[in-house]
């Protein structure tokens, strides 16, 4: 029999709807209910991608006496950290204070009022490793319910208490007036000298994430140390197990230091993320000895996209799962990744599957599980250089086509369509590929269609975070949500026109202002500057969300500091630059003591302190192929950060084309630094000089 979560739009939620726990969804209604009842709160976090998430399922959610003694001693409550990272934020927060460490499945116990009390990720079904079992946990949680009530609720208050004192990041916020400044940057890019791995370039040692934050503020730096750091990081995973060298797209994270195995579930966010990281770095240089791979991992990407994750109605489902049935049919983590030399030998023959194995890291003794190995292209040199690899590569993919796929998490979620849809703007410049404006603009329409509610917040509008299937969830959109759809929409207008994108931005941004500042109801000009990840209309928690620490994803701070940036560069409109260096200011302590987490922040930095960003107009018939090869230059050779704008001089709407005529009726470019502009250039070659010259 389904339980009350067969009705939700999450995949995770309904991977649960079945299971004998009596799950709720996270609500009002879940709480009421534990204070009616009198029982504590099994608050229960993951993601449909979660390879441990299936394993608890598995071992534990549906096992008929766990579930029995769940459903006696507690109201279980199951939440989509993906659908809800609020919820998520600020239980893990709870969680990595309690145990040092986090991760997911998460399991929280709560009073009924939401505080947590005892915190924990996963738990085996027996003693294993030290941790207890999960019936051991769960009766002797409801034993102390019972038996000492007392102190389980003063535990949970002072919880609470020390909860709200770490808000505004670990480090806390900075003062208002604090600023960065070049020795900053200079310091930050040391710290990130001395976490860098020179033999496994990355930063850190294992579990090894794609630094994709990170590595947008070297590239912005150019130092050649900092160059050096990001593009040998964007050769090692290129390189590594972790990109798929089949289908394009990276994996979530290596399980060791060199990139070679991966934990395999894939996340829209990563890819969307690394396909601005390898564009930025093939821009960079693109006659350069590593041209040819980022512009070719660059292309794996989008083609992983477009083929994988794009949904029916045109959006980016959320992920791929690391798990997949096995040849025995059971879910088998990556198994449909993993080859074997005899697997490559039925596929290409003897000789040929002899030389991929030894070429593509594929040995007897495996380099992940049961004798089976990743697929690396460290040593695929002798089949690049004879022509062999894409004859290699074609046939291993039709063979891994036979094989079952692993499920996608379909949900679209409003931010990381964000930074996909940017993403692929860019792209789309760069590489001259009108198919990849195409996927952006319908999945940026879909976002905006089902996601944002003009009515909502007395006719403020309001943003909900993710749908599914054609249909919106319940859950308000957050931080990062307003601000990636700002910056994509932003990005759209560049290239398509105001018409509808840049009101869609303003809209967008003033909800940024006016709900998540840190003043009263979100007062813009209050308090130290910085943002709430949730508005200030949203559900209240235990606490409230603030964090612009930098993880996987950028935060929302960043990510706000960013598009605000960008927003005030296309329409020449203060009010957004001086509140986009607030936000960065209340950060500054972060930035300097801990920069591989504050990636994005450091990006901006470097473009505000250097003031590198520039806005290039370029007045011409968009359809004119000299117009088109003005945009294409300019948004090849432009730093990063900047703005280019194609469109009739005049155009109605676009500030920077406001008396920017043609010159000798030919289209004509405009290299502007706070709307005041160089002498305008007809040629090519004038505008890479004017460019190469800032």
């Amino acid at each position: 029999m389904a339980n009350r979560l067969s009705g939700a739009t999450s995949p995770y939620l309904l991977q649960h709807a079945d299971n004998p726990v009596d799950w709720w969804p996270w609500s009002d209604e879940a709480l009421a209910e534990a204070r009616r009842r009198d029982v504590p709160v099994l608050l229960s976090v993951g993601y449909a991608a979660c390879h441990w998430c299936h394993v608890m399922a598995h071992e534990s959610f549906e096992d008929a006496e766990t579930a029995a003694l769940i459903n006696e001693h507690f109201v279980a409550v199951k939440v989509d950290r993906e659908e809800r990272p609020d919820i998520d934020a600020v239980y893990m927060q709870a969680v990595q204070a309690m145990t040092g460490q986090g991760g997911w499945p998460m399991t929280a116990f709560l009073t009924p009022d939401g505080a947590p009390f005892y915190c924990g990720t996963y738990f085996p079904p027996v003693p294993a490793h030290g941790m207890p079992a999960f019936r051991q946990v769960l009766g002797a949680v409801a034993e102390a319910w019972e038996q000492r009530r007392d102190e389980v609720s003063e535990g949970a208050r002072q919880i609470v208490a020390d909860l709200a004192r770490l808000a505004g990041g670990p480090l806390g916020p900075s003062s208002g007036d604090d600023r960065l400044d070049d020795a900053d940057v200079e310091q930050a890019v040391t710290l990130l000298h001395g976490d860098f791995d020179t033999d496994h370039p990355g930063f850190g040692r294992a579990p090894k994430f794609p630094p994709s934050l990170v590595i947008e503020a070297l590239l912005r730096e150019g130092g050649e140390p900092a160059v050096t750091m990001a593009t040998r990081t964007l050769r090692a995973m290129a390189d590594g197990g972790i990109h798929d060298q089949l289908g394009g797209g990276f994996a979530r994270y290596s399980v060791d230091a060199a990139w070679t195995v991966p934990h395999f579930e894939k996340m829209l966010y990563d890819n969307a993320l690394l396909l601005g990281c390898y564009t930025h770095a093939w821009r960079r240089d693109p006659d350069g000895p590593d041209a040819a791979q980022f512009a070719e991992v660059a292309a794996g990407i989008v083609g992983f996209l477009l083929r994988e994750l794009r949904t029916p109605e045109g959006g980016f489902a959320a992920s791929l799962d690391a798990d997949s049935p096995g040849p025995d049919g059971r879910p088998v983590e990556g198994a449909f990744y993993v080859w074997t030399p005899a697997q490559l030998a039925a596929v290409l023959g003897d000789e040929l599957g002899a030389r991929a194995a030894a070429e593509l890291g594929v040995s007897d003794v495996g380099s992940f599980e049961r004798g089976t190995s990743t697929l690396t292209r460290r040593d695929a040199r002798t089949l690049t250089d004879d022509g062999r690899w894409p004859v290699v590569r074609e046939r291993l993919w039709a063979a891994r086509e036979e094989r079952a796929r692993p499920a996608r998490d379909d949900k679209v979620v409003a931010a990381w369509n964000g930074w996909t849809v940017s993403a692929l703007v860019e792209a789309a410049g760069v590489f001259e590929r009108p198919d990849w404006l195409d996927a952006a603009r319908t999945a940026a329409e879909l976002v905006w269609r089902l996601h944002w509610d003009a009515g909502a917040a007395g006719g403020a509008g309001r943003l909900r975070r993710t749908s599914r299937d054609g249909v919106a969830g319940s859950a308000a959109g957050l931080l990062e949500d307003y601000a990636a759809l700002t910056e994509a929409c932003v990005r759209l207008a560049e290239v398509l026109g105001p018409d509808p994108w840049l009101g869609r931005a303003e809209a967008l941004a003033a909800v940024v202002l006016t709900a998540f500042g840190t003043g009263p109801d979100g007062a813009e000009g209050a308090a130290d500057g910085g943002f709430y990840d949730t508005a200030a209309d949203a559900e209240t928690l235990v606490t409230r969300p603030r964090d612009p620490t930098d993880n996987a994803t950028p935060s929302g701070t960043s990510a706000a500091v960013l598009a605000l940036q960008r927003l005030s560069d296309l329409t020449g409109e203060l009010r957004w630059q001086r509140r986009a260096e607030r936000a960065l200011d209340s950060a500054a302590v972060l930035v300097r003591r801990a920069p591989r987490f504050a990636g994005w922040l450091l990006a901006a930095t470097v473009t505000r302190l250097r003031q590198s960003a520039v806005q290039v107009a370029i007045a011409g018939d968009p359809d004119d192929p000299a117009t088109a090869a003005l945009a294409t230059l300019a948004r090849r050779a432009a730093p990063a950060g900047s703005v280019v704008v194609v469109g009739r001089p005049d155009q109605s709407g676009v500030a920077l084309l406001a008396d920017r005529p043609l010159r000798d009726g030919r289209p004509t470019a405009y290299v502007c630094r706070h709307f005041v502009c160089r002498l305008p250039v007809t040629e090519p070659a004038e505008l890479a000089e004017q460019l190469a010259a800032l």
